[in-house]
């Protein structure tokens, strides 16, 4: 989801990290108006090396904006760029606010969503386990919205539809499900869990995801 600001864009390192996590999204995985340092992939990876993982900065790929086919496309384009290995320790994948935002249907939504997944997959070397599917937030509570005259119900019911059609692909996939929507809604709106233009995240939102994330990583990581 995009406002008047500068798109940020995102192909943060070369894939040469070996046993590193690679981050697919949008602007919630890029960080839309914060710093690097800010970043929830940032701040998980940065929570494992504290706990003796050794995985190194994420390589992002995400764009302010994105939907689930950019974020493909996108995927594409940063391997032109850089090549991405399929022997990560961990992959993530959050995506999908901007096809509810657009009002793309759910079914080509879900489709989509299930194909990025199995790419994940992949980037995993095949290891669903190692896998983090984050929930899609409520950004109907936000300034944002409220400017807009967006009904926060009819966001919710909409993003609720999105995420079981996520939860539902990723239990079928065997991959790990963050939800991180609850603490969306119950904190998204406060002026110290968003960025200057009252709709992205900022690093105390990520901080939250990224604790929600963290055990879950914790353990895909003591598998291996």
């Amino acid at each position: 989801m995009a406002t008047d600001r500068a798109e940020s864009t995102g192909t943060d390192l070369p894939a040469a990290v070996p046993a590193g996590f690679l981050a697919l999204g949008d602007s919630y995985t890029i960080g839309e108006g914060v710093e690097p340092e800010g970043r929830w992939p940032v701040q998980l990876a940065r929570a494992l090396h504290g706990e003796g993982f050794a995985l190194g900065e994420p390589r992002i790929v995400a764009t302010t904006g994105w939907t689930t086919d950019e974020l493909d496309a996108g995927i594409d384009a940063a391997r032109a760029q850089a090549p991405i290995g399929h022997d990560h320790a961990l992959v993530s994948l959050l995506i999908g606010v901007n096809n509810q935002y657009r009002g793309r249907p759910l079914d080509v939504f879900r489709a989509q969503f299930a194909a990025l997944l199995r790419r994940a997959v992949a980037f995993a070397g095949g290891e669903r386990g190692r896998v983090l599917v984050l929930a899609i937030p409520d950004w109907g509570v936000t300034p944002f919205a409220i400017a807009q005259s967006r009904d926060p119900a009819r966001v919710a019911t909409q993003i609720d539809a999105f995420n079981a059609a996520c939860r539902e692909e990723a239990a079928r996939a065997g991959t790990h499900w963050i939800d991180i929507a609850p603490v969306s809604r119950e904190r998204g709106g406060e002026p110290g869990m968003l960025v200057e233009d009252g709709l992205h995240p900022s690093a105390a939102m990520y901080a939250l995801w990224a604790e929600l994330a963290l055990p879950v990583a914790r353990a895909a990581l003591e598998q291996q």
